[in-house]
């Protein structure tokens, strides 16, 4: 039967091309100076070590590790796992707009809104912020479709992004925690008396029940990572910069935003979703009230920007001028601010251009203070040569078996693991998911030592009695690194205690944490 609307041909092809574009940029516009970033490596030896449970994320990512891994473990595939799943983003939206019987212009606008934000940013990086934003939205655009057409179906794909959202980051929890109340206080409370919900909360419970048997069975290490992150990180961060970045995130795109929020507000055809702002307004809140960082509201944001979308189509229906002064504001202005957004600019041009970052806050790290760089570029950079120093040492080491590496944190370990020329290698670290991925079964003869700079210890003292010789192979020069200075030392002829020290102090960093 032939297709009855000439329209779908253009669509899907329009569809298409974003997809495609998303993808691309996430690539093209990522100077070739950086590396990976220090989360993506420990995610990445996720894969070697997969299990219900991390102390750091929970297992979806090390599954994604894993296939990763499967399909060579190359810088092109770790790009593009975050890529694809920022293009099912706008996939999603377009579903919305489609929902709300936005016409191709809707969609072009909402797709051009994502690609033309920090959504693009959030993209080039393996870490699980990615498929969180996806399956927020996709967990709008479920309960739009049961709440309109009553399908148990809708409830149960519900469900499934709820329960692979909190596999992938707890963060998911805090958008039930706005989802509630604002589904209570609206007449889509109903949704409580129909018992294909409590089929899909038991098919959540279910497929997230090897995660919470873990978390239970190891004293439930989410909390402390939870408590360390926030005497840390969190306790940094401030209330009124929470909000500002909430816009900032989205300011080419910010007709749409605000498009989105008002529309849901006073247009007539759209107060039936208002479900969709008082979750927005109460999940900000609630995020406010925890002290989190700005970008962990991200995945509030592509549902008002498919509402606004629509909103401003039909406000701008033949009005041809407008519409592309529209487009022109949203793609001008996220060109203008690029170099902001994106990683296009080499470390020496951000340098250069230090007060323009600066005005932004894009050079305030987690530790309150403006560096050099931003802080996501310092983490991208020197990996491989700390990497080559690892290998030179371990060319030196005749028995393998023997041998530990021990670096001085998650970044160094995972670095050297994934950019080190030896493929069975295995970097460790008392930090993070190392800690607990030693196997001690041998006495060890032999350290690779890693230590960063500020080390009270430069010439080894402490370890001078426990080995025979000690030799110092390099430290890592990259001047806009943020290892900078970490250094190399190869430790030869371990005395017997060394072994039993080393166990000691792996236990005593598991019991800190």
């Amino acid at each position: 039967m032939k297709d009855q609307n000439p329209k779908q041909p253009a669509e899907y092809i329009s569809l298409v091309s974003f997809l495609i574009l998303k993808v691309v940029l996430s690539f093209v516009l990522v100077n070739s100076m950086y590396e990976l970033h220090r989360d993506e490596f420990l995610h990445l030896d996720q894969a070697n070590h997969l299990a219900a449970g991390f102390t750091s994320v929970p297992p979806l990512t090390s599954l994604f590790s894993w296939l990763i891994k499967a399909f060579g473990n190359s810088y092109f595939m770790v790009k593009l796992i975050p890529a694809l799943f920022g293009a099912c983003t706008i996939f999603y939206c377009w579903k919305i707009v489609d929902f709300l019987k936005g016409n191709l212009l809707a969609k072009c606008l909402v797709a051009v809104a994502c690609v033309c934000s920090s959504l693009l940013r959030l993209n080039t990086l393996y870490q699980p912020n990615s498929f969180d934003v996806l399956a927020w939205t996709a967990i709008f655009y479920y309960l739009l479709k049961y709440f309109d057409k009553n399908e148990a179906r809708y409830l149960y794909a519900f469900a499934v992004f709820v329960a692979l959202g909190f596999l992938n980051k707890y963060n998911i929890l805090f958008l039930i925690m706005g989802l509630l109340p604002a589904i209570i206080i609206t007449p889509n409370r109903k949704i409580f008396t129909d018992k294909s919900l409590y089929v899909a909360i038991l098919l959540a419970l279910v497929i997230i029940s090897p995660n919470v048997i873990w978390q239970i069975s190891h004293h439930f290490p989410v909390l402390i990572h939870m408590k360390a992150l926030q005497s840390t990180q969190l306790v940094y961060v401030n209330r009124i910069d929470f909000f500002i970045g909430q816009f900032l995130f989205f300011i080419s795109s910010i007709f749409f935003l605000l498009a989105g929020i008002g529309s849901l507000i006073f247009y007539k055809e759209f107060r039936k979703y208002n479900w969709i702002i008082f979750t927005y307004i109460i999940t900000l809140l609630v995020f406010s009230y925890f002290k989190a960082k700005d970008y962990y509201a991200l995945g509030l944001y592509p549902v008002l920007l498919a509402f606004g979308a629509v909103y401003l189509s039909r406000v701008l229906a033949k009005k041809y001028v407008l519409t592309g002064l529209l487009f022109v504001f949203n793609i001008g202005s996220f060109i203008y601010l690029l170099p902001l957004l994106m990683p296009v600019y080499s470390s020496a041009q951000i340098i250069a251009r230090h007060k323009r970052f600066e005005r932004v806050g894009a050079l305030r790290w987690e530790d309150g203070k403006n560096h050099e760089l931003p802080q996501d570029y310092a983490d991208m950079q020197g990996w491989k040569e700390l990497a080559a120093l690892v290998d030179t040492a371990y060319g030196k080491v005749k028995d393998k078996s023997t041998l530990l590496i021990r670096a001085d944190n998650y970044g160094q370990a995972g670095a050297i693991n994934y950019y080190s020329k030896y493929t069975n290698i295995n970097a460790l670290s008392y930090n993070a998911d190392y800690m607990y991925w030693f196997k001690m079964d041998k006495p060890i003869k032999d350290l690779i030592l890693i230590e960063w700079s500020g080390d009270e210890d430069p010439q080894r003292k402490r370890e001078q009695p426990l080995f025979d010789k000690i030799t110092k192979i390099g430290e890592l020069k990259n001047p806009y690194a943020r290892e900078k200075g970490a250094a190399v030392f190869l430790l030869e002829g371990a005395k017997k205690e060394v072994t039993g020290i080393i166990k000691s102090e792996i236990e005593a960093e598991k019991n800190d944490h």
